[in-house]
């Protein structure tokens, strides 16, 4: 019995943009003579490759968790058939519908994965995108008071060629804005009189949770934890205060349920809700 052959990555990587060439020769998206020029072959080399698929069929795709060819071989024609009829016929089928249309209509038994791959592959269905590592949503503090938030965010805020910083501190628990300011530049002087305006509004705090801006946190090296015994002016005034702060993971804070792309509008409806 022969060991099934075993291929390396980065084999396994050049066999499957390989056959997605040939996929889309295939499906008439780009011409044999194309794909030759892609792949780096000669026009003789390709016209053999497409007689040998013509007279021993289409392999299939390489199996991504054996690392090794299909040895389920396809007529070079029924591989064309499938890929026409999902341009000029089923196009507007989802995957699972079209491989049963596949069965039931025309006779042709290849299983789902099987097309899935082709179709993918000859760029006429975009590839899954692959699931994000789940994070558990942190849960809010039970009472005002007990943490904070302060962000601030440069943005052309007046839609000219002015740029502000909006600077918004709000409470953890109830979302409630407490400050809600623009200044020219976020710095040690502006985010002390946000500060101290919450202080005198609404009293101490427990805790205070911001980005690594150096007028929060000393940060020796970049993407390293802060240097908690080396404190900035802002440091010292919440220990003398007794006030925690914490630093965001990454370099800005996000909040509690913040998405890349959405920052300014948050603040901007905060401001709007201060005003």
């Amino acid at each position: 019995m022969d060991t099934p052959q075993q291929y390396s990555a980065a084999e396994t990587e050049r066999m499957m943009k390989l056959q997605d060439v040939l996929l889309k020769a295939m499906a008439k998206k780009i011409t044999w003579w194309e794909a030759a020029e892609i792949i780096g072959v000669t026009d003789r080399t390709m016209r053999r490759w497409r007689e040998r698929l013509e007279v021993e069929g289409y392999s299939g795709l390489v199996d991504r968790r054996k690392g090794k060819p299909s040895d389920k071989r396809v007529p070079l024609a029924r591989v064309e058939q499938v890929l026409r009829l999902y341009q000029e016929t089923y196009f507007d089928l989802n995957m699972r519908h079209f491989h049963e249309k596949l069965g039931e209509e025309h006779g042709i038994e290849l299983s789902y994965t099987w097309v899935q791959k082709a179709l993918q592959g000859a760029g006429l269905v975009r590839r899954g995108r692959k699931r994000r590592k789940h994070r558990r949503r942190r849960e809010r503090r039970p009472l005002p008071g007990m943490l904070l938030h302060i962000d601030g965010s440069k943005h052309q805020w007046f839609g000219d060629e002015r740029w502000y910083d909006l600077i918004v501190i709000l409470d953890d628990a109830t979302s409630e804005i407490y400050y809600a300011q623009l200044v020219e530049e976020e710095s040690t002087r502006t985010v002390m009189a946000g500060l101290r305006e919450v202080i005198q509004a609404k009293g101490l705090f427990c805790a205070l949770y911001s980005d690594r801006g150096s007028h929060f946190f000393v940060t020796p090296k970049a993407g390293e934890k802060v240097d908690k015994h080396r404190l900035t002016q802002v440091g010292r005034a919440m220990r003398e205060l007794g006030v925690q702060m914490i630093p965001a993971a990454a370099g800005v804070a996000a909040g509690r349920n913040r998405q890349p792309g959405r920052r300014q509008c948050v603040l901007a409806r905060a401001l709007h809700r201060s005003l």
